[in-house]
């Protein structure tokens, strides 16, 4: 368990230092993470549309 915690502090940090060195860079791929949500959604949504209809 002590491996996890360290790997998840080293994550943090590294989204904390992205997030002030690039920030343009990291709202773009937050963005982009959204939008591919978002799409999955859609088209999840239409499958079962199709499957209900």
């Amino acid at each position: 368990m002590q491996v996890k915690k360290v790997i998840t502090y080293v994550a943090v940090a590294f989204v904390i230092f992205y997030l002030f060195t690039k920030p343009t860079q990291a709202a773009a791929a937050v963005n982009g993470v959204f939008d591919g949500i978002v799409h999955g959604a859609n088209q999840l949504a239409v499958f079962f549309t199709n499957v209900l209809t």
